[in-house]
């Protein structure tokens, strides 16, 4: 956690202010991945405007008169939340909120948009399609756009006897959207399915493998469909189209936790992947592909697989907290475990001297763990530090506020007395940091070799805590569930108090933590 706060917060006012990133170039599937602003062209009618559909069922089906009108199955609509409060309670009803109108022509590709009669500083409209029953938040300003008929959202449409697949098309040609049709689906509807894949040249083989659990979204108007990739990168939609669709990935993880930001308030990054057509889209990441798309990728493989090995049939280290925003700071090469978003250390006096008029950026956006990649440029180093980081989550989920507070505390002194985030270890409160990032390296240590082999790498080694003690037990039966669960006592603040617990949970091995300590302590 050197991997400080203060950098952070400047960055954080850096990320507010600076809206333009030309960080973009081709991707290995043909179309260009930018991270700039959306250009929108002029508006489009909707073919699936309630009015519309009954056009195109009227057309088709002449004698069908009792079906007509239709009645609207879902509402399109746009919420302006004030808030992050608010924002965070429109996205708790399951509905997915897009910054951008889905009714006009993108003439240029990107993750964000922002209305021009919205200031900069506000949050922007955000865009959705809810139920005709939709329980609308009280206070939160919205505006219904139309009503849309979807008639997979329509029970009556199992049993009428009518071709809607063929009544959705029509509605296209009548609105002006035929270009939209794939010339392969004008006979049926095929569901989106692909694979969304990402290549480390130091891991098996450098083969391709999934990009596991992040969300693929694509839409066609107002008609939305969305799946988790497996852990193998392969995803499929339960919706069927016959469009072309716009196709994005959306690092909120099934695994509970999203990597972000995306512009404002938006805590799950967005990378959009362009038009393409309704059988799927399948993808590639390389090093050589978009810098910000595979940092995310390998951050979010990363992410996947720890919380995945945090059971006791595994690592015997229990996963990180529910919820959790990992944020990747291209201009940083400092990387925290903050944990802002769970409640840590927020309200401390400290942070508002130390941060000054950056402290509401601080509260405002709130990351848990800040990955800093300034400098990192393989897969193993940005996956050393993720795991570094995750290690620190599971310590705090276990040791809560009472612990985290006082560690940041010691952190933020030490830089801010020294320049140094570790201090020398004489300061006060220096065994939270002692024990603390003892465990990040070790396990950081651990993990890495587990994945690509070779000699353990002692991170954290020339630091003046000792990660070695930990090693030095572990190959002599004191595994890393012992170590966790000694971590996770209440009294363990020091390193004198962690020996004691340890001694405690496994008597038999008295003589080898004994030795360890003695050879490795201060």
């Amino acid at each position: 956690m050197k991997r400080i706060l203060i950098k952070l917060a400047a960055g954080l006012l850096l990320l507010s202010c600076e809206h333009v990133d030309v960080d973009s170039g081709p991707g290995p599937y043909g179309d260009v991945v930018t991270h700039d602003e959306i250009i929108l062209g002029r508006q489009l009618e909707d073919p699936f405007k309630t009015e519309n559909m009954t056009k195109a069922l009227q057309a088709l089906y002449p004698t069908k008169a009792e079906r007509l009108p239709l009645e609207s199955t879902d509402y399109y609509v746009r919420f302006l939340p004030g808030t992050q409060a608010e924002f965070d309670l429109l996205k708790s009803k399951g509905i997915e909120l897009l910054d951008h109108p889905v009714d006009y022509e993108v003439l240029k590709e990107g993750d964000w948009y922002h209305d021009p009669s919205i200031d900069e500083k506000e949050i922007t409209w955000q865009y959705a399609v809810v139920p005709k029953d939709f329980d609308f938040p009280e206070n939160i300003e919205y505006q219904i756009l139309h009503g849309c008929y979807l008639s997979s959202n329509d029970p009556a449409t199992k049993s009428d006897g009518l071709d809607w697949d063929e009544i959705e098309r029509k509605a296209f040609e009548l609105t002006g959207n035929e270009s939209f049709l794939e010339e392969g689906t004008k006979a049926s509807k095929v569901n989106p399915e692909g694979r969304i894949t990402i290549c480390d040249s130091q891991y098996a083989g450098g083969k391709p493998v999934g990009v596991s659990g992040v969300t693929v979204s694509c839409n066609a108007f107002v008609k939305f469909a969305r799946a988790y990739t497996d852990r193998d990168g392969y995803y499929r939609m339960d919706k069927s189209f016959s469009s072309k669709l716009r196709y994005r990935i959306m690092f909120k993880n099934e695994k509970d936790f999203c990597i972000g930001f995306n512009f404002i308030l938006v805590p799950a990054s967005v990378s959009t992947l362009g038009k393409m057509g309704p059988e799927g889209a399948s993808i590639e990441v390389t090093r050589d592909s978009e810098e910000k798309l595979y940092r995310r990728c390998v951050v979010n493989n990363a992410a996947y697989d720890y919380i995945m090995r945090c059971n006791d049939q595994d690592m015997g280290v229990c996963p990180p907290p529910g919820d959790m925003r990992i944020w990747i700071l291209p201009f940083m090469e400092e990387s925290s475990c903050a944990m802002l978003h769970h409640g840590a250390f927020i309200s401390e006096p400290l942070i508002a001297t130390a941060l000054g008029s950056y402290a509401f950026l601080a509260k405002l956006f709130s990351p848990d763990v800040t990955i800093g990649v300034s400098g990192d440029d393989s897969y193993g180093e940005i996956y050393a530090t993720t795991v570094h980081e995750l290690a620190h989550a599971s310590h705090y989920a276990v040791v809560g506020n009472d612990f985290w507070n006082p560690y940041i505390k010691y952190i933020l002194t030490s830089f801010t007395s020294s320049g140094d985030a570790y201090g020398t270890g004489a300061e006060e409160g220096y065994g939270y940091c002692e024990v603390g990032e003892m465990w990040a390296y070790y396990l950081s240590s651990l993990l890495y070799k587990e994945r690509y082999g070779g000699q353990l790498r002692d991170f954290g080694a020339d630091n003046w805590f000792k990660p070695q003690i930990f090693r030095y037990i572990d190959q002599r039966g004191v595994g890393r569930e012992v170590i966790f669960e000694a971590l996770g006592q209440k009294e363990v603040v020091d390193i004198v108090s962690l020996r004691s617990a340890l001694i405690k949970l496994v008597p038999a091995k008295k003589t080898v933590i004994e030795q360890a300590f003695a050879l490795y302590g201060k």
